[in-house]
């Protein structure tokens, strides 16, 4: 008789390097859902410069990019409540999980990141390109540069997760 292999131990972090590229830019997203999509889904108005920091970080973003941002319709308002209230814990849970070589992050992290790519690819790409006049970026480089990072590094993610017990390789 051979005796079956037992389960494959987890890499230490030193050993996972492109996780720390994932904590870094997970932990950004942390902050940025924090001070950017709570202020809309909140009903806090952009719309003008303000003494707040937040609020002025905001407007300085959307006054020449970002029309939708700046005055979101109800449904933007979901979008961006999606963002500060679920994806926001999902982030620090993640980067935590990342650290600890937490398995069960996997499923998770599929369903985040097919989420957010499809939402915020169709906004970017839809709405803010090809959606009605009222709400196409004026600004599409500076647009790209704040949204694509929000289409392309959960895809990037996906990879990484694409198979179970992710933190047993490298990516």
């Amino acid at each position: 008789m051979t005796a079956e292999p037992g389960p494959v131990p987890n890499l230490p972090l030193r050993e996972r390097p492109f996780d720390w590229f994932f904590i870094v830019v997970f932990s950004l997203f942390t902050i940025t859902s924090l001070i950017s999509d709570m202020l809309p889904t909140l009903g806090v108005d952009i719309s003008q410069p303000s003494a707040n920091f937040f609020v002025n970080s905001n407007y300085w973003y959307a006054s020449d990019t970002d029309p939708l941002f700046m005055e979101p319709p109800v449904w933007m308002r979901i979008v961006t409540g999606l963002s500060a209230f679920v994806y926001m814990p999902f982030y620090i849970l993640l980067v935590i999980s990342l650290i600890r070589g937490w398995n069960w992050i996997q499923l998770p992290s599929v369903i985040y990141a097919t989420m957010i790519s499809t939402i915020t690819g169709i906004i970017v790409f839809g709405v803010e390109f090809f959606g009605e006049p009222e709400w196409q970026t004026t600004n599409p480089v500076k647009f790209l540069a704040f949204n694509l990072p929000y289409v392309l590094i959960p895809i990037v993610l996906l990879v990484r997760m694409r198979k179970p017990s992710p933190f047993t390789r490298r990516f």
